[in-house]
């Protein structure tokens, strides 16, 4: 019997999970999903609850209505980007040694430690950190009725998110340029020749399609290995040498050819039936990083 559960309360996401599925929807339709700083603490609460609930397996964003995100609630005029004019008790929150910390670089950092997969859905308009947000996860697929804009410089400021690093790894640097040069919008399809999403969908085809790549991770692999994976490959997107790999790659295959998981998963693949792995990411993580440091913020 399916399984779902809807938690928990959110003022601009909405957030269910079944069978070890979590949706994550932005709900702001009435102002197309507009991000402001309620969303981006709640996004990051929503990660911490998909990170504690060794039911999720994986994650998909996606919007409500007709937009995913069109970027910057621009509700404060002109003042909107302008830290010291807004004020605020978030304002002193965020700040670091004399500096604001940007709210979207807060939301993609949070989602680049992920332990679980996480899967964009976009289905329409997704601007400034509506897209820069969408960067950080991992499989991102489109609606025809998506549209793309990197659009900072027509705003008179310049990309956030921490977009600088993700974006010139997924399009390279020169479609990167274009992109944040010229602000202007294209449409998924652009997005998926450059290599931004993986694949375009029908708007009522799109949600499905992202539920079935969840599936197939939830179904076939083993939690432990794919949280592990996740850190492998994002953190080796910076790494110096080869080398920083192999010492993770080595940590992590000892500790795990001798995991439960390992002997269910060689086991079901002989006796040819589903697996049943037994480790759960809340307490089988294995450390394989003696040496990684997060960098602080300075």
């Amino acid at each position: 019997m399916s399984q779902s559960t809807t938690k928990p309360a959110f003022e601009t996401l909405d957030y269910a999970v079944e069978d070890g599925i979590a949706v994550i929807t932005l709900n702001r339709p009435d102002k197309l999903n507009a991000f402001n700083t309620t969303m981006m603490q709640e996004l990051i609460a929503a990660f911490d609850e998909t990170d504690g609930d060794d039911a999720v397996r994986a994650v998909i964003i996606t919007g409500a209505g007709r937009a995913f995100c069109a970027g910057a609630d621009l509700s404060s005029g002109a003042k909107t980007f302008d830290y010291d004019a807004r004020g605020g008790a978030d304002r002193m929150a965020r700040q670091q040694d004399g500096v604001h910390r940007d709210g979207g670089g807060l939301v993609t950092l949070r989602i680049f430690d992920s332990l679980k997969p996480v899967i964009s859905a976009c289905n329409g308009a997704a601007v400034g950190v509506g897209v820069t947000m969408q960067l950080a996860m991992d499989i991102r697929l489109a609606s025809t009725d998506a549209r793309y804009g990197f659009v900072f410089a027509r705003r008179g400021i310049n990309p956030e998110a921490a977009s600088s690093w993700f974006l010139p790894r997924l399009v390279g640097v020169q479609t990167a340029l274009e992109w944040c040069y010229t602000g202007r919008i294209f449409p998924a399809q652009e997005a998926h020749e450059k290599g931004l999403v993986r694949s375009v969908h029908a708007p009522e085809d799109l949600l499905p399609a992202a539920k079935a790549i969840a599936r197939e991770i939830a179904d076939n692999t083993a939690p432990v290995s794919v949280a592990l994976t996740r850190q492998l490959i994002w953190r080796m997107a910076g790494a110096s040498h080869p080398m920083e790999a192999h010492k993770a790659d080595s940590r992590a295959i000892q500790a795990r050819g001798r995991s439960g998981d390992a002997r269910e998963g060689v086991s079901s693949f002989l006796e040819k039936r589903p697996p049943n792995y037994p480790d759960r990411v809340s307490s089988d993580l294995p450390d394989v990083w003696p040496h990684w440091e997060a960098p602080k913020f300075s």
